[in-house]
């Protein structure tokens, strides 16, 4: 009836979530039985959770279409991986039915790609920004299909990621030009989702250029850390694991409670800090350089040096950058601060207590512009 779907639906993304929990705390279990070290495949686990969590909260509180497709992605990955974790090489040898759940792991897999690339063109309210543009969401499911039927008529899947076992239904040779087409129309619908945000925000108000603000800031931080931890470590799958959770929070965060987080001043202040480090860095390698091999400074002299000096100017150049970052990424912040900047000037000078008043009331609204404003003045006997 009607009337009993508001009820049927926190209920049902409830059990989505509790399923994927359970999916992933089994994938854990078979994996440390089996003697199977920390690969690839259990990278998934925070996403596949911080996923799942993210789309339960949604799909319980709103009408939200992501809601259900975090759900549905989480759970599919989270099968995914028990599926990899029983059918992985381990010490313990192979376990019974091992190849047929390796290929249960190939078909199960080909959607999950296109369902996390549709979120970009979906988000924030969960319908398309227009008509125009279904034939991406077409192109998301002939990519999973795609890759699904690849794996389901022939090896490809299980001989790239279960080396040692013989694909159980192998119809044709390996599509392994198919498989790969299919990934690419992925990536395919991943641009035309970042495209369509792009059009979003340039057509939104205030709230969804917020919410808007919120995904491109989590995405910016998770792509520039993995992206730094890849060059600079063999193993950049710990910095995935870590940040590419903020995503699905980012989102949480923009559809559930955007309204009470200044997402501006987020921004500002990482980049302010961004750059403030890049800058110290610079210096310090530089003041260290130049002590020992143009002046011949002792190394531990010049390292103390060049740490003093850095830190004497962390302060000031922090305020410098975060003035110019303010003016450029966080008006309104830079705006006020001028206003009340201005008002304490005037405040010096002031005398009369009526046009001291006025001139707070006229600010504070220039600044904040709240919906009512009073003053209490007392006058002392």
């Amino acid at each position: 009836m009607p009337h009993q779907q508001p009820g049927r639906r926190p209920v049902l993304a409830w059990v989505l979530l509790g399923l994927t929990i359970a999916l992933l705390a089994s994938s854990v279990a078979t994996g440390l039985l089996r003697g199977q070290g920390w690969n690839e495949k259990f990278a998934f686990i925070p996403v596949s959770a911080s996923f799942a969590v993210v789309g339960a909260l949604i799909a319980a509180r709103t009408r939200n279409r992501l809601g259900w497709l975090f759900l549905a992605a989480a759970t599919l990955s989270a099968f995914t991986v028990l599926a990899a974790a029983y059918a992985g090489p381990a010490p313990t040898g192979n376990l019974p039915g091992a190849a047929w759940v390796a290929w249960i792991f190939g078909v199960a897999l080909g959607p999950v790609g296109p369902m996390f690339w549709l979120i970009p063109l979906l988000f924030p309210d969960g319908r398309l920004p227009s008509p125009r543009w279904r034939p991406v969401v077409w192109l998301a499911v002939l990519s999973g299909l795609g890759a699904s039927l690849c794996a389901a008529l022939s090896s490809v899947e299980v001989q790239s990621d279960f080396p040692g076992l013989r694909d159980p239904v192998t119809v044709v040779a390996p599509l392994g030009t198919a498989y790969n087409l299919s990934q690419e129309i992925g990536l395919v619908v991943l641009l035309a989702g970042v495209i369509s945000m792009i059009v979003r925000f340039r057509r939104a108000g205030t709230e969804q250029r917020l919410q808007l603000k919120w995904i491109l800031y989590a995405t910016v931080v998770a792509a520039v850390v993995v992206f730094v931890a890849s060059d600079f470590s063999n193993n950049p799958l710990p910095a995935f694991e870590i940040t590419f959770p903020l995503i699905p929070a980012a989102v949480g965060i923009a559809i559930l409670k955007y309204r009470l987080y200044d997402i501006d001043r987020i921004i500002s202040r990482t980049l302010a800090y961004a750059i403030v480090t890049g800058l110290l860095v610079g210096l310090y390698a530089g003041l260290v350089l130049l002590a020992t091999q143009v002046l011949g400074l002792h190394s531990t002299v010049a390292v103390a040096a060049a740490t003093l000096a850095a830190a004497a100017l962390f302060t000031p150049l922090r305020r410098r950058v975060q003035r110019v970052v303010d003016r450029r990424f966080n008006r309104v912040r830079y705006d006020a601060d001028q206003m009340i900047a201005a008002f304490a000037a005037r405040l010096r000078d002031a005398v009369d207590l009526d046009a001291v008043r006025s001139d707070l009331l006229a600010a504070v609204n220039m600044a904040v512009e709240p919906a009512h404003m009073s003053v209490w003045t007392v006058r002392q006997p």
